[in-house]
């Protein structure tokens, strides 16, 4: 059985992956130029099809038999070939409304905010609504087309619960940015984003930093592979296979990043882990020391803490924008919020807490080269370190075994 996704820009797409672990047949992504799609889909030579922005609704005119959920909306996402025929079905409902259940907050009678104007949109109005939302409303920067503009949304519905993104925006690498404010919105109880890359958005942080529950796409993805692996097949899959897709995916996706104090073992314990798991590595002072051609302590010297931090933080914007490798940070990644907000996008914070007697100065860490330096940083960090992890780990004597004890958690 041969499949394949379409669509015109495919780089990013995690569609393969999730597909090829489940085996069951061969996947392949397949860019489309607009000029390109009849005569693909004419040619009828695969089995089954994912579709993709912009031919969610430009196949429909080649297809035979569309489902009842792809007329409910207007658009196809997954298409099967069935002897000569062509039939169009829509996973998105289907995974917006598993993404939505993952929240754990109940839709009984909430308002509904649906950021975008667009098919997905109408996706995730029907999933909201098959789940008991009082009311769905659509949002657009015109407020045309039966939508309503963000800022009517912002005093109109100002009462909304629940936010649901089906933009663009916050995709790398326009990571920062999104749709709409979760702030603007006082009884906000969950957030849902389409967007899965990176895997935390800003939105989905935004929502979480005012005690809102909110999840990313890549769940929503994972479902949707299996719901159309599903029709591909003819077979029912395991009630759990969209949990271990997205499980999986998500310890491959995710980039280990060490942040502690100066001597704490990031350096030799990053490059451990990275070995013992197969993934890149990368010290973020050896990365300044590259860029500049300077030592850190020549760069505090000549330059100050102040450029060394503004370099050091461009580094981080640009590594937090990759998934899957591991990461040391400086000792003083972490005074600078952007600088976490940056890293929890795609990463997961392990702190390694090396007890402060047992932290040596040295003479190339110009903030930790006596000890009188090191117990006034580790006063003044160590609350930092622990607000800003997502794990704890206590290093062990041998820095392999905290590489060890690091992979044991990952798992």
């Amino acid at each position: 059985m041969r499949c394949a996704l379409i669509g015109e820009k495919l780089a990013h797409d995690f569609s393969a992956e999730l597909h090829g672990k489940l085996g069951l047949y061969e996947y392949a992504l397949k860019e489309l130029a607009p000029d390109e799609l009849g005569a693909f889909m004419r040619a009828r030579d695969l089995d089954g099809l994912n579709v993709t922005k912009p031919y969610r609704q430009a196949v429909i005119p080649f297809l035979d038999e569309l489902s009842a959920e792809a007329r409910a909306v207007g658009a196809v996402d997954t298409v099967v070939k069935r002897g000569d025929r062509l039939i169009g079905h829509n996973t998105y409902v289907g995974g917006m409304e598993a993404l939505l259940r993952r929240t754990g907050v109940s839709l009984g009678g909430k308002t509904v905010l649906i950021a975008g104007s667009g098919d997905v949109s109408m996706s995730a109005a029907e999933a909201a609504r098959r789940l008991g939302a009082a009311k769905t409303v659509r949002l657009s920067r015109s407020g045309q087309n039966g939508a309503v503009s963000y800022e009517t949304a912002y005093g109109l519905y100002s009462g909304a619960e629940i936010i649901i993104n089906t933009t663009p925006a916050g995709m790398n690498p326009d990571a920062d940015s999104y749709a709409v404010d979760p702030g603007r919105f006082p009884r906000l109880e969950a957030a849902a984003d389409a967007v899965y890359d990176p895997l935390t958005t800003t939105l989905v942080r935004m929502a979480r930093n005012r005690g809102a529950a909110a999840e990313g796409g890549l769940y929503m993805l994972s479902v949707r592979a299996v719901l159309s692996a599903e029709l591909f097949t003819g077979r029912s899959l395991d009630a759990d296979t969209a949990d271990r897709l997205c499980r999986e995916l998500l310890f491959e996706k995710r980039t280990i990043v060490l942040i502690g104090m100066p001597g704490s073992g990031k350096t030799t314990v990053g490059r451990l882990l990275a070995e013992k798991l197969g993934r890149s590595f990368t010290d973020t002072d050896a990365e300044a020391e590259r860029r500049t051609g300077m030592s850190i302590s020549d760069i505090f010297r000549l330059r100050g803490e102040k450029e060394f931090r503004d370099i050091e933080s461009r580094i981080i914007k640009e590594l937090s924008l990759s998934c899957g490798g591991v990461i040391a940070t400086g000792g003083g990644a972490v005074l600078r919020k952007e600088n976490v907000d940056a890293l929890k996008m795609n990463g997961l914070l392990v702190f390694l807490d090396r007890p402060e007697n047992r932290l040596v100065p040295t003479a190339d860490r110009p903030l930790a080269d006596d000890a009188e330096k090191i117990r006034a940083l580790y006063k003044e960090r160590y609350p930092l370190y622990l607000a800003a992890a997502d794990v704890t780990v206590p290093t062990c004597a041998e820095p392999r075994d905290t590489a060890e004890k690091i992979a044991g958690i990952l798992k």
